[in-house]
């Protein structure tokens, strides 16, 4: 896997082009070291925008990663709704504004794969914010004065226009750039080498095709054909990488925390219960998933992972004895210079392996395969174990992995991505797309405890609210767009 380090001289440069958008709407003051405009070139916005694009991931994860059963807050609690708002600074304030001069500036400078780089990250950012929210404002977000009050697209609109700009980018990229120009170092993902981002294009693609096939809008073999032109490595992760000088976000918030008596989060049953025998019984050699250690950690004195039941005040599944997972001090996502995964080679290939069951007309409790689908799976745990850093070769052989095409059920699958997308919002997607079935995703059980105000005890949240900032400031709109945390999203529905 290319790594990219944020460099320090990266993260001072982290400058905000305000593109007249009015501090009203995007509530900003600018800095008195802020460049002007005209003294900032496309190298000078790209790495503060790829920067916000993952930290915005991570903040979406720090919302869903409890629903999803990543993690639990100190000790098992549940997590209540939520407006996800660090999401929402990030695009409104950070990313949009700035990818908008970064693509002017594309176009003024006949910059063709740059431009396609500024809207490959737009429909990662639209994708994301409308998977939390549903409707979101994005064709008047960026009019600055003339849009004091943006209203909000609908999540169809959105995603006709995710599509549109990956199909734009996907020309572009596929054509020559002779401008000159590249973005070198200043690309915290790919160092600027476009083949990377045609790949990227096409497996975010395919990722958002899955999302809507319920809709009519694609199909299983629409997936598959876009699939096929992907990532072919886990050299084409999208990462950025942290170093010593500037740390991993979670090896910060849960790491440095816990060691320094502060709140941190601890591992959740679901996980656990998925990678340590529970659930699939392992038959062979292993008694634990290879990757739990990358994980979790346990006190010295103990033998086995418990984790937390959500909601369960410290409760392991047994019942018996307490939980006593918490987030590796060490671990492949909470080192020091671990780094953020935006997609990966190996969801890649589940995404292919779930597109090739249902087009070979699989559903949530059939049996049985053909042969892509089933390579698919099985390479995408390959592609995870060298991903993590593991030996999974004893993992990969035992007959509750390697359970034959005529017995590989769509809960093999995603379990398998469930596991390796650990830490990834993308995960509460999957977890909505199959209505948090535990035919899917094998013994999900919903939180214990209600939530902090106990409105939706035994409902699972869906979205998140808009953030009370959206709502001070466009109140009509926000309003008018605003649905409770239980409501499903449109591709949900």
């Amino acid at each position: 896997m290319k790594k990219f380090n944020i460099t320090t001289t990266i993260l001072a440069l982290f400058v905000i082009a305000l593109v007249g958008c009015s501090d009203e709407y995007f509530d900003v003051n600018t800095p008195s070291n802020t460049a002007a405009l005209e003294e900032l070139g496309m190298k000078d916005l790209i790495a503060p925008v790829i920067h916000s694009t993952m930290e915005g991931q991570r903040s979406a994860e720090l919302a869903f990663g409890n629903y999803t059963q990543y993690f639990v807050s100190t000790g098992g609690g549940a997590a209540g709704q939520t407006s996800a708002s660090g999401l929402w600074t990030q695009i409104y304030l950070y990313i949009l504004p700035n990818l908008k001069v970064v693509k002017a500036k594309a176009v003024e400078n006949n910059a063709p794969h740059i431009g396609a780089i500024s809207d490959i990250l737009v429909a990662i950012n639209l994708g994301i914010a409308t998977d939390t929210w549903d409707n979101i404002p994005y064709s008047e977000a960026t009019q600055g004065p003339d849009s004091n009050f943006p209203a909000f697209d609908t999540q169809e609109q959105i995603y006709t226009e995710i599509f549109n700009l990956l199909d734009g980018a996907i020309a572009a990229l596929s054509a020559a750039d002779t401008s000159g120009f590249n973005l070198g170092s200043a690309d915290l993902i790919y160092g600027g080498d476009s083949d990377s981002w045609l790949r990227a294009a096409y497996t975010i693609k395919a990722r958002y095709q899955l999302h809507v096939i319920d809709k009519g809008v694609t199909t299983a073999n629409d997936v598959l054909t876009t699939i096929a032109n992907g990532f072919t490595s886990n050299a084409d992760n999208f990462a950025m990488y942290y170093d010593e000088k500037n740390i991993n976000p979670w090896y910060s918030s849960e790491v440095l925390s816990r060691e320094t008596g502060n709140l941190s989060n601890d591992i959740a049953s679901q996980i656990v219960s998925s990678m340590n025998g529970d659930y699939y019984p392992f038959n062979g050699a292993i008694t634990i998933d290879p990757r739990l250690p990358e994980i979790a950690e346990i006190p010295d004195s103990d033998t086995e992972y418990r984790g937390f039941i959500s909601g369960g005040a410290g409760k392991s599944p047994s019942g018996l004895v307490d939980a006593n997972t918490r987030f590796k001090s060490d671990g492949f996502y909470t080192s020091i210079d671990s780094p953020l995964i935006l997609i990966s080679y190996a969801e890649a290939l589940f995404i292919k392996a779930e597109a090739a069951f249902l087009a070979n007309g699989g559903n949530t409790t059939s049996v049985g395969t053909n042969t892509t689908a089933y390579m698919a799976y099985m390479d995408g745990i390959a592609a995870s174990m060298d991903m993590w850093g593991v030996d999974g070769a004893d993992y990969i052989a035992d007959t509750a992995v390697d359970v034959g095409e005529a017995s590989l059920a769509l809960h093999h699958i995603m379990k398998e991505k469930y596991i390796h997308n650990y830490l990834n919002p993308e995960t509460f997607v999957d977890f909505r797309r199959y209505d948090f079935s535990d035919d899917v995703f094998t013994g999900l059980t919903i939180r214990e405890e209600e939530d902090s105000d106990g409105d939706y005890f035994g409902q699972w949240f869906r979205r998140a609210n808009y953030p009370s900032t959206e709502l001070n400031r466009n109140e009509a709109n926000v309003l008018a767009n605003q649905q409770e945390p239980i409501t499903p999203v449109w591709w949900d529905q």
